[in-house]
């Protein structure tokens, strides 16, 4: 057995069933390992920031980790910004990077770089295979140290020699004392809750003082949810959540979660009285970024934060520690009424951000998992999907955007049983709109819905925010050329349907919520993938550009497919 069949051998063995593949020349005995390991699944990937995305969002569903094949250095870095969100989301992820031959390294080839460096800088764990007698048991200690926590990118490097020479022996799955986020919370065994920040936190909501608790991670499954409400309930405490949460579930039946506002001050709002903030499974909040005379620490001043569990808790820990905390408070009868199932209506008239909302709130099929990268446009989906059927909303955790599309990817083969909606920028699908070539190659059941306002549309918003304190006119007065060229998405036009069409996924686009109600009704009713193009204003912006966005001057009617 040489080297990259025990890689290949071992990991299989630790339950990694998908291997999201772009190689190279220094990964081909990784290629043919792959076709020699009966269950191994490798999934083309035309880009590799596709590659890491897709296996964020498996490891994100499935609660088990995907593996990536990456080209040396190049390779990696060019899915660096994907591994970023899956470190964001703590997911559990293996990369498989291949490297030159030790003897080759010496002699500065043309795609020789620090891998081992660049990779450090989105992983938990990086080993480099040094001795093909070790290979097997680096790629199983690569797969505990990618389940530790909640989750974590453990990146495995290995050198050309060490893949083809032989001597090599396969490491059988090593003992697993909890994985990270099981499907089911009440299957795995959690670590001992400490009593000492359950006593505290009791203590302090006791005390009296208006109260927030702060969800995030595991702390957004059902069961702790639940616990959550209870603990809500028992001393009036509002319930958050992060703002880009890796996996909440939702919808109708389950206690209602506000989440963080974006922007600073929306979520100073939110959080402006609180005495009393919990931490479960979340940090201590921040803004994204800094802005002139804003502070960057969310807390307010006289507000005591509690860290109740941190964020490497997995999902039956969290859920215990919330269950403790109610017991200990007095009079829970239990948790509040959840909402019940919405009934509402399809949208009609003009297509905007908000008629998307409704549609998808009004269509949405139960078990649902829904990928959100629709940023600007997406500001009214929170509201019109809070009483659909139930579901999984996935976010874009670490802000890197090109998330979306392969996000969707990796949760449809993790849940081949369940329809995946993607609700995708335009601006951000660019970054990887090679994944639906992927979707249409492996036949995967996600609906796309691109949000086409032919803008950066957040860029703009934030254009505004920066540089109107300093005294500069905003709308067309302050849109000078650089804006002009970099935010604008509109010359020329990007035609979606026509791109999707063009690697194999049908595609309609829609001009008004009437149109996109029945495009959308029908790619959900159809297998396979789909993608609707929604023409939709911009949100912000001049105000040349917050109107009807263009029409491509390539293919027509929002019928064609």
């Amino acid at each position: 057995m040489n080297g990259a069949e025990a890689v290949v051998a071992s990991l299989r063995a630790c339950g990694v069933e998908v291997f999201f593949a772009n190689p190279g020349t220094s990964e081909m005995h990784l290629v043919a390992a792959l076709d020699a390991e009966p269950g191994a699944r490798a999934v083309p990937c035309l880009f590799e920031g596709v590659a890491t995305g897709a296996a964020d969002g498996y490891g994100r569903m499935a609660g088990r980790p995907a593996a990536t094949l990456l080209h040396l250095g190049p390779g990696l870095g060019n899915g660096l910004a994907n591994l970023h969100n899956a470190r964001r989301a703590a997911t559990p992820l293996v990369n498989l990077v291949g490297d030159h031959a030790t003897h080759h390294k010496p002699l500065d080839a043309p795609l020789e770089s620090d891998i081992d460096s660049a990779a450090g800088t989105v992983s938990g764990w990086v080993r480099r295979c040094r001795d093909v007698r070790t290979a097997g048991a680096d790629a199983a200690a690569a797969v505990s140290a990618a389940t530790a926590g909640r989750g974590r990118v453990a990146t495995l490097v290995l050198p050309a020699d060490v893949s083809w020479s032989p001597g090599a022996a396969a490491a059988g799955a090593p003992p697993v004392s909890r994985p990270t986020t099981s499907p089911s919370a009440d299957a795995v065994a959690g670590n001992a809750v400490p009593d000492g920040p359950v006593a505290e936190v009791a203590a302090a909501l006791r005390g009296g003082g208006p109260a927030a608790l702060l969800l995030g991670g595991p702390a957004l499954r059902e069961p702790s949810l639940r616990e959550a409400a209870r603990v809500a309930a028992a001393c009036g405490a509002r319930l958050l959540c992060e703002t880009f949460p890796a996996r909440l579930e939702r919808g109708a039946g389950l206690p209602a979660v506000e989440r963080l506002a974006y922007l600073p001050e929306g979520a100073l709002a939110q959080l402006r009285g609180v005495r009393h903030l919990v931490l479960v499974g979340a940090r201590s909040p921040v803004s994204f970024f800094a802005y002139p005379r804003t502070p960057g620490r969310l807390v307010p001043e006289d507000c005591q934060v509690y860290d109740l569990t941190g964020p490497d808790s997995d999902v039956r820990g969290t859920r215990e520690a919330l269950a403790h905390l109610a017991d200990r408070l007095p009079d829970v009868q239990g948790a509040p009424a959840a909402p019940d199932p919405a009934e509402s209506s399809p949208p009609t008239g003009p297509l905007t951000g908000e008629t998307v909302a409704a549609a998808v709130g009004a269509l949405l099929p139960e078990g649902a998992v829904v990928v959100d990268e629709a940023n600007t446009s997406g500001l009214w989906l929170p509201a019109a999907t809070a009483g659909a059927p139930r579901h999984d909303w996935l976010c874009l955790t670490g802000g890197a955007i090109g998330q979306g599309l392969p996000l969707a990817v990796g949760a449809a083969l993790a849940c081949p049983g369940r329809p995946v909606v993607c609700l995708e920028a335009d601006g951000s699908a660019m970054f990887t709109p090679q994944a639906l070539w992927t979707m249409a190659r492996e036949g995967l059941d996600v609906t796309v819905v691109v949000y086409a306002n032919s803008s950066y549309a957040i860029l703009e918003m934030e254009y505004d925010r920066l540089i109107a304190p300093s005294g500069t006119t905003t709308g067309e007065q302050g849109c000078g050329p650089a804006r002009r060229n970099l935010l604008d998405l509109s010359r020329p036009a990007l035609d979606w349907a026509g791109l999707a069409r063009s690697m194999g996924v049908p595609a309609a686009r829609a001009t008004t919520a009437e149109e996109f109600t029945a495009e959308f009704a029908r790619a959900l009713a159809e297998p396979g993938p789909h993608l609707v193009e929604a023409r939709v204003p911009a949100l912000f912006g001049p105000p040349s550009r917050t109107g009807a966005p263009s029409t491509p001057e390539t293919p027509s009617t929002p019928s064609v497919r």
